[in-house]
């Protein structure tokens, strides 16, 4: 296989050094009735030479390097989704459309999700076989069903390897943190002159984890805030970026946030302080700019884990035997199991009831305890972020197992060879998602409410309940608690869900030529399928409710499909080609959706060819958009000025599923033209414009887009609005079909691969290059309130969100001279903002709206990074044997420091850049080792 990301070309492509075919010729997930030569649909190719070349221990961190993939999940970034239990999922995000909207296939089949949502973890994807990823970059639901609207990516798996082969390789950070180590053996077998082949592959795969953003750049306290300064038309903007803003409510051992001792900070030992407050202003939100702004960040900042632990291991088998003449038999199994550990935040707590007589207070701040009885103070309020408790986070386990049985063989049929196969598979998950480290909120109100007696402190409630088993907690200070008191308010247990998915399929398919035209066979495909997908989960009754984070709920349904489809080829002259397909299908939770493609092909001069694409798509709602049991877990949200009372406030977010919603519907178009000119052998290039549409999107508003539309007028917005004496208490996040999403864009490919001797007889070797690039024109939403455009948006963190550079390329460059061959990539985005709606100023600022924002800065910077390796080959033909050196940003660049905030009480803990976009890893070494025999 070539080594190239290369879209399906017309032409057949040169080979590869070594006599390798090209990508193209292995390019088939566009079409089942064209080869990926003549597909009229852009379909791109991650070639084995590039997987090699930088050998990612997560597959997913070299797929997000395409321009058609945006930000998705991976295990570094979804740390923080502990309360759904997404944390540690790898998944693909095609056009920024979400990765609900993205198939993902094995071998062009689908695979069981990995969680509740659908979603295919890649970790869980024997990722030593994978020779190859195919990318359709458009929507692909009349061949494939439900979820293809942003397109497919299809992971080829190298099940014809013969002999054997064992793979070691490892890495680490420039900084000497996150090693990794690999070990996979894969052996293929072949028995009575190949009439029985037999496929055996292991890895195991284990990295060190980072609990914290150990990087210098994430020092600079950089995050965007409410602006204290602003009042509604005095000229301020509203939203400011930069360093020297904090947090003003909490404080590493306890800040007192209202009343006569406010600023009071517990350092521990005895000592206190007065906060020097910068600019604050309650009403507005809870940061303040200058100020003692090291002391409140000081054991926060940065306490979300950089790389999770992980652990991999991976078997998978494959059999495969000729049952005489065309027919032949597959059998394969695969398991794989992906655990995983992070930590998210020192997470803060705001509101916290320190009484007049704690025993705590009363022993080690004696000066405090006398000033509030001086002035008859009962109790104090006060921020902290709670130093000296251990970090909250997630230890997720799922086993995936995946079971295929596939007939394949060939029919004599109108006058043609018809191809035919039946196929069969059960998919199971089963997931265990345990949190570490949560304390329960009941637990901690009564281990807080200390009292002093002759026996030392002890809880209030225990004086009147001897026998209700607390025990006291110091929450002042920095010395944390004892093991003792944190083993009662974080339990004998931790939250966990346990959850069982499965996923069974049958399918029958078949092929073959129809009729003769001036171009060729006409060619048609038909087939059907039925799947059913379920869930069944357990929580213990102590798990439900009442805790900081998690709060899982039990979900249980399942929903089933039964589909029928028809693509048709017609070659109608040399060069012109036509396709078309068609599926029907029907949900057994909302009915009968058809599906349809159109596709064209003309060659109107040699060398040049162009290609276009209309199709009607559609996503059926998924498990979790169905039957996800509510989950609950504590935020902060901003409401505004003419709230109840301005400023930040602590809410329950609680999620929630809906039956009621239907499939989105999507409309796809692509025109594009494919370059090769015979004059200049070894030239590709193509030019593809692509346009989506979507209705009835499924989608839900933040808990702070909830606030900020209902503030604003958008009443239908109110009623998840939960509230106690007019403020909110609770906000309610509910999937709804509500919006509609709108996208255009460019995508643009060059490849050229060139003997070097055929520019000068003295130079060896072969050279070839590849670029890439992707320019988003505008990806809108529309929530049915306003309208916002995602397109070129570097600044949105927010987890799974529709935000991509509006420019985003990779190169690649490949120089073979025996035996060495060395790769450079340049990859990158360009500049963005932090919305397309927001209107920077300084002074002078007009109006500022929810839809329309003032902000100081609105520009991000992009980036370049490159990667580099060598490669040495020592090994005999057919038994590969080789040495390769990779090194990923190997100018080490730090990340553009970007501004994350202002509502929710976790940016301090996170990356002081979008770590969506931006590496925060810096320069990583990997080593690999093949030895084939």
């Amino acid at each position: 296989m070539a080594s190239i990301i290369a879209p399906a070309m017309a032409q057949q492509a040169p080979a590869a050094p070594g006599g390798e075919p090209s990508t193209s010729e292995i390019t088939v997930t566009g079409s089942r009735v064209y080869d990926g030569r003549a597909a009229t649909v852009p379909v791109s190719v991650l070639g084995e030479r590039d997987i090699a070349a930088q050998n990612p221990g997560n597959l997913i961190d070299l797929l997000a390097q395409l321009p058609a993939i945006t930000p998705g999940s991976t295990p570094g970034n979804s740390s923080g989704n502990m309360s759904n239990g997404l944390a540690g999922i790898a998944a693909v995000n095609l056009r920024g459309l979400g990765t609900t909207r993205t198939l993902v296939l094995i071998d062009g089949q689908r695979t069981v999700g990995a969680a509740i949502n659908g979603v295919v973890d890649i970790n869980t994807i024997p990722q030593g076989l994978v020779r190859g990823v195919e990318v359709v970059t458009g929507g692909a639901s009349a061949q494939y069903g439900s979820d293809a609207i942003g397109g497919v990516v299809n992971f080829i798996l190298d099940t014809d390897r013969r002999g054997t082969e064992v793979k070691l390789d490892q890495g680490i950070s420039t900084y000497g943190d996150g090693a990794y180590r690999r070990v996979g053996v894969t052996s293929g077998l072949s028995l009575l002159d190949g009439r029985i082949r037999i496929l055996l592959s292991g890895e195991y795969f284990d990295q060190d984890g980072v609990d914290t953003i150990a990087r210098p750049w994430n020092a600079r306290g950089y995050f965007q805030i409410n602006n204290p300064a602003y009042s509604p038309g005095n000229g301020q903007p509203q939203r400011i970026v930069g360093t020297g803003v904090a947090p003003a409510t909490y404080a590493p051992g306890g800040l007192v946030t209202s009343g006569p001792l406010l600023g009071t900070q517990f350092l521990g030992a005895g000592a206190t302080t007065t906060l020097r407050y910068g600019q604050y202003a309650p009403a507005i939100g809870a940061w303040m700019v200058g100020g003692d702004t090291s002391s409140t960040l000081a054991g926060h900042v940065g306490t979300n884990a950089l790389i999770p632990q992980e652990h991999r291991i991976s078997l998978f088998q494959r059999s495969t035997i000729d049952l005489g003449g065309a027919t032949s038999l597959a059998v394969e199994g695969a398991w794989n199991r992906y655990a995983g550990e992070s930590a998210y935040q020192q997470t803060p707590s705001t509101g916290v009831t320190i009484a007049a007589d704690n025993a705590y207070l009363r022993a080690q701040y004696p000066q405090i305890a006398a000033r509030m009885d001086s002035l008859g103070l009962k109790s104090l309020s006060i921020g902290t972020s709670n130093a000296g408790f251990p970090v909250p986070g997630s230890s997720n386990r799922r086993d995936v197992f995946r079971l295929s049985g596939t007939l394949h063989g060939d029919v004599a049929l109108l006058g043609g060879r018809f191809q035919w196969d039946v196929h069969a598979q059960h998919g199971e998950t089963s997931a265990r998602e345990r949190l570490r480290n949560v304390w329960n909120l009941q637990r901690m109100q009564l281990a807080q409410d200390a009292v002093a007696t002759a026996n030392g402190p002890v809880c209030r409630s225990t004086l009147t309940e001897p026998a209700n088993g607390c025990i006291s907690i110091d929450r002042l200070g920095t010395e944390g608690s004892s093991s003792a008191a944190l083993a009662y308010v974080i339990g004998p247990g931790q939250p966990e869900r346990t959850e069982r998915l499965t996923q069974d399929l049958v399918s029958m398919r078949l092929q073959g030529p129809l009729f003769a035209l001036l171009g060729g066979n006409a060619v048609l495909a038909a087939g059907a399928e039925w799947r059913r997908d379920a869930i069944s989960s357990r929580v213990a009754d102590p798990y439900r409710s009442g805790w900081l984070y998690g709060n899982y709920q039990p979900a249980h349904g399942s929903n089933n499909v039964g589909e029928a489809y028809l693509e048709l080829g017609l070659p109608i002259l040399s060069s012109v080609r036509i396709d078309g397909a068609a599926r029907l299908a029907r949900y057994s939770t909302s009915g009968w959706v058809g599906t349809w493609k159109l596709g064209a092909a003309w060659e109107p001069l040699p060398g040049v060819r162009l290609r276009g694409n209309v199709s009607r798509d559609v996503r059926a709602p998924n498990l979790a958009d169905l039957y996800a049991g509510a989950t609950s877990r504590t935020n902060s949200v901003v409401l505004p000025a003419n709230a109840p009372a301005a400023g930040t406030v602590s809410i329950v977010e609680l999620t929630l599923p809906n039956a009621e919603l239907k499939p989105e519907r999507a409309r796809s178009w692509t025109a594009g033209m494919v370059f090769t000119p015979h004059l200049i052998e070894g030239l590709t290039a193509s030019v593809d414009y692509f346009a989506i549409s979507i209705r009835d999107a499924i989608g839900a508003a933040t808990a702070q887009q909830t606030v900020d539309l209902c503030y604003s007028g958008a009443s239908v917005y109110c009623a998840n609005l939960l509230s106690s004496g007019g403020m909110p208490t609770s906000v309610l996040v509910r999937p709804v079909n509500f919006a509609r999403q709108s996208e255009r864009g460019i995508d643009f490919h060059a490849s050229y691969a060139i003997p070097l001797a055929h520019i000068a007889r003295s130079l060896p070797g072969e050279f070839r290059v590849d670029g890439a690039a992707t320019h988003y024109i505008d990806n809108v939403v529309d929530n049915g309130i306003y309208p916002v455009d995602y397109a070129g948006v570097n600044g949105d963190s927010t987890f799974n969100s529709p935000a991509m550079p509006s420019w985003v390329f990779r190169a690649s460059a490949f120089w073979s001279i025996d035996p060495l061959t060395f790769n450079l990539v340049a990859r990158g985005f360009g500049s963005g903002v932090y919305s397309n709606s927001y209107v920077s100023c300084t002074s002078g600022c007009p109006a500022s709206t929810a839809q329309h924002r003032t902000i100081n800065d609105n520009r991000i910077s992009g980036i370049t990074y490159l990667d580099a390796s060598v490669r040495v080959d020592f090994g005999a033909p057919r038994r590969e044997r080789s040495l390769t050196l990779a090194v990923t940003n190997l100018l080490n660049k730090a990340p553009v420091l970007v501004g994350n905030g202002p509502d929710g009480n976790n940016w301090p803990a996170y990356a002081q850049t979008n770590r969506l976009l931006y590496d925060v890893v810096g320069r990583v070494f990997r080593l690999t080792m093949r030895i084939g025999f």
